[in-house]
């Protein structure tokens, strides 16, 4: 992979001016075939978040690859300008390196942490922001005109559990939702919020009882206090929305108070990696969870264009990564090719590359379901809170069942198999 220095030197940078046909200052019209087109990016590439964050990048740095094989811009190459971005509080000062440099858009950033100060500073500099992974809701919230995300919110992967929960698991229990409990426990932090608030509004609509909602904080986490909580409301099903360490201490501390449940859906990331069964072991055998999709979903839910595309990207990421692609690895692709296949093109025919010519182009884009190696289509929200956010998105319900093995199990357009260990193992 090149370095910063390397691709900071490599890049030659554009920027058009809507309408005007003037160069920006500092950079060049772009019309030339030879000149290449500045993306920067912004990933937490070191630190906690790193190794999963890395992974995401790789899927960007594919699509790069592809798109520029593709002969990339009526021509011009795309160059990724990469920067660090680990602290929330450097955002802005990230972002305003990347447009000194030239770059016409940022993407990023893994973490929804780091994601909405990065959107908003974007936003304020002129510069359309593109989500690669972040799923908090607030990040296409906002209706900001500059601000794309083609994977899913946390709202979706939240009522996708509670829809699971009315349509499968009540069935597999012989039971109608109505007379099902449901508890949610959550993290404090904004992301997990999103997540249980949507499971929440789900369950109620799908006439599954609420019997609690239970918040904890991830830095002082009182398990006794919140297993009591849990207990007394009497679940069937349990929903977390959590990060990976509180995740599988909770788990942990569930199973040592010898809680049962029927069945458990974590919504976040927790359940979501190969980190949670690796930690686990036979202790995550039966749990559920809602995600984006990851590597080895039943190939009926693409079409042929997205069926080609998955097999150039997987090919190419296997060469690279010497694995399958995860679920960040897909996402980070999915979107960066989004922008450079689709958007950037479409711009460039309509005159311009600048933030709002991309920014029309992306709302003008109709792709249906299945043409993105994730399965998602895209029809991105032009107006209202939602601004911004991939109506298409793709998710779906995956379940441990094996030690280290996952399976796809819904909707049934993804599934590989069939849902297991209901009631949830002790």
């Amino acid at each position: 992979m090149l370095s910063v220095r390397r691709l900071a030197t490599l890049a030659l940078t554009i920027s058009v001016l809507a309408g005007c046909g003037q160069p920006a200052a500092g950079g060049s019209q772009g019309s030339r075939v030879g000149e290449s087109i500045t993306i920067g990016t912004l990933f937490p590439l070191s630190g906690a978040q790193g190794p999963l964050a890395r992974r995401e990048y790789t899927g960007v740095t594919i699509a790069r690859d592809l798109a520029n094989q593709d002969g990339g811009v009526s021509g011009r190459r795309i160059s990724l300008l990469p920067r660090d971005l680990s602290v929330r509080e450097d955002a802005g000062a990230r972002v305003l390196e990347l447009k000194s440099a030239g770059a016409v858009a940022v993407l990023g950033a893994y973490s929804s942490a780091l994601s909405m100060p990065a959107a908003e500073a974007a936003q304020s500099a002129g510069l359309l922001y593109w989500e690669a992974g972040a799923v908090a809701d607030q990040l296409t919230g906002e209706g900001h005109p500059l601000v794309f995300r083609v994977g899913a919110t946390g709202h979706q992967l939240g009522a996708m559990s509670s829809t699971f929960a009315a349509q499968v698991i009540a069935p597999r229990l012989h039971r109608r939702p109505q007379d099902l409990r449901l508890v949610i426990v959550h993290n404090r932090d904004a992301y997990p919020q999103d997540v249980a608030g949507a499971a929440e509004a789900r369950a109620r609509e799908q006439g599954i009882v609420v019997a609690a909602s239970v918040a904890y904080d991830a830095q002082r986490p009182d398990w006794p206090r919140v297993l009591a909580r849990v207990e007394a409301a009497r679940p069937d099903i349990l929903v977390l929305a959590s990060y990976i360490p509180d995740g599988v201490a909770f788990r942990r501390a569930m199973l040592a108070r010898g809680l049962r449940v029927e069945a458990m859906i974590g919504s976040t990331m927790a359940q979501c990696v190969p980190e949670f069964g690796a930690l686990m072991g036979r202790d995550a055998v039966g749990v559920f969870a809602s995600d984006r999709p990851t590597s080895g979903f039943n190939p009926s839910a693409l079409n042929p264009v997205g069926r080609d595309l998955y097999q150039r990207f997987a090919t190419a990421y296997r060469r690279q990564a010497g694995s399958e692609p995860d679920e960040e690895a897909l996402a980070g692709f999915s979107a960066a090719w989004t922008l450079f296949h689709y958007v950037m093109p479409a711009a460039d025919r309509a005159g311009g590359l600048d933030p709002a010519s991309l920014a029309r182009a992306a709302r003008a884009l109709d792709l249906p379901e299945g043409t993105l190696p994730d399965g998602a289509g895209v029809s991105f929200a032009a107006q209202g809170p939602a601004m911004g956010q991939n109506q298409r998105a793709a998710s779906v319900i995956w379940q441990w069942q094996g030690v280290r093995h996952s399976v796809t199990v819904y909707p049934p357009v993804f599934a590989t198999g069939t849902p297991g260990f209901i009631p949830l193992p002790a």
